[in-house]
Parts: C-alpha cells; structure tokens; sequence
C-alpha cells in the first residue's frame, strides 16, 4: 500500500494526462489497475512506482499509468434502447436526409474495446440493408492503446460475446476460435479505431459526424472539461447530427438540445450564430 501522498500524487499525475477526476476515496484502484504494470516494471509496492516518478521524469511511464486508470467498462449493444432509437428513429430519418449525398459517418467516442461500434455495424447491415451502396464509416476513439489495439483485432473472449450479443448475430458477423470470437471482415471494415484523448489539444477529424457516442465518459470529468469537451464535439457535428450520452449525463443546453424519445434522451446541436 501506498502513503496518502503517493496516492495524491498519481491523482495529480492522472489528472492531468486524461482529465480523469479520482477522488481520495477510490485510492484503492491504483492497486489492482497497476498491478501488471508494476510487475513489467520489476516492481511491487505503488510507493515504488512513485518513487521512480519523483527521481526522474519519464512521460511514457506517465501515460501508461493515467491509460491503466481508466474504466474501459463496455459491452455488446449496452443500454439496448439508445440503438432501438436509433433502428426506430433516428437512423430512418438521417437516411432519409442523406439519400443524395449517399455517405454517413459515425463516431464512438471512448470506444474502449470496441463492443459499441461493432454493435453499430451489425444494427445497419441488419436494419438497413439499403446501405451496403452507401459509404459508412465507424470511428472508434479511446485514450487507451492497449483498448484500441484489442477493438483493432476484433477479438473478444466468450464471456464477452455473452454480455449482450444476440446468438443470432454472434453466429453471423464473428468465428470461433477456441475460447474466442473474432469479428468477420464485413463488420470489421465498417470501422477504424485509433488512439484519441478526447481532452487534450483539437480533435484530428476532419469531416463532421451525423451521430456521435460519447456514453459514460463525461463521469469522470470535471464541469470545466466536460463543457470544453462539448463544445469540441459540437465543432464536429454536422448541423442536423445527433449525439448520445449515457443516461446519467447531460450536455450544456447553451449548444445542445435535449429531445426525449423511445425513454432515453438525445442531443441535437444548436445552430451557433456566426
């Protein structure tokens, strides 16, 4: 076990590589997220790691820790009615927007190991076949690599396909390989995952998304990131675009409109008077 100081200093520490806020109270995560990292390191107590910190400045080590203490929590269609709303709602209707322009692109935000994108695939190849002519793209962002290496290689453990994939859909989209199931390239070639902090400097994208993701991320933030974070996405999300967060959360309503349907609730940007 670490001393209180040790323990505020990797609060510090990962606060300000992921602006993820740790309180006092959850200092007992530090144990059991850097487990393995303190073993790579030859290493056995936290008051050695920080140790190690104090004495010299090594910025890898540094975002390796702040990557380790976040909660990659996720799984297949988790929180079925955001996606009933999209089968139901939402996609009907930007289909129908996009029908000249024929292209649509997505963007799962903390993706983690990249459940939540997968899942969206297969809802539109399931849901809306009208698209295979269309141009999809699904962007999968994490801070963390070794999530975004995992969601790269599609790749998951049967305890993982358990939690929420559908039979039907297991049997169709992904192969057994021993105890795991790896993701067919019809899905697979819908997405793209990289390695993205959300919070830190602009975001690398380009053109702007019709629907983003940003679920049970905003959690860990303060109100001052979270707002900051807001206003980035909204800078990449196109006029008529839609956001979902997670059902504890909320956005700032000065760029954002809450609409409620099919009992969860989404966003829609407000246009910005220039």
């Amino acid at each position: 076990m670490g001393t209180a100081a040790d323990y505020g200093y990797l609060r510090r520490l990962v606060l300000g590589h992921s602006h993820n806020v740790l309180a006092p109270s959850q200092d007992y995560l530090f144990e059991a997220h850097l487990s393995r990292l303190l073993r790579d390191l030859g290493m056995s107590r936290v008051e050695e790691l920080v140790r190690h910190l104090r004495a010299r400045r090594d910025p890898a080590l540094e975002r390796a820790i702040a990557e380790a203490m976040t909660i990659n929590e996720t799984s297949f269609f988790r929180d079925q009615r955001p996606f009933e709303l999209l089968r139901k709602e939402l996609l009907p209707a930007l289909i129908e927007r996009r029908r000249e322009k024929r292209s649509l692109r997505f963007w799962s935000a903390a993706c983690s190991t990249g459940q939540e994108a997968l899942s969206l695939a297969m809802l539109l190849l399931e849901s809306f076949p009208e698209l295979a002519t269309w141009a999809i793209r699904i962007d999968g962002t994490d801070i963390c690599g070794e999530a975004v290496a995992r969601a790269s290689a599609a790749r998951y453990h049967r305890i993982e396909v358990n939690r929420g994939l559908p039979a039907r859909y297991l049997v169709k989209y992904f192969e057994q390989d021993g105890e795991e199931w790896i993701a067919g390239p019809e899905i697979r070639g819908l997405c793209n995952f990289r390695q993205v902090n959300l919070c830190t400097g602009p975001l690398p994208f380009g053109e702007k998304f019709d629907l983003v993701f940003l679920r049970n991320v905003m959690l860990y933030f303060s109100q001052e990131t979270r707002r900051s974070l807001l206003s980035e996405i909204h800078r990449h999300t196109a006029s008529d675009g839609v956001l979902v967060l997670g059902v504890s959360e909320q956005a700032d309503s000065t760029l954002w409109t809450s609409v409620l349907a099919g009992g969860t609730s989404y966003y829609r940007p407000v246009r910005q008077r220039s």
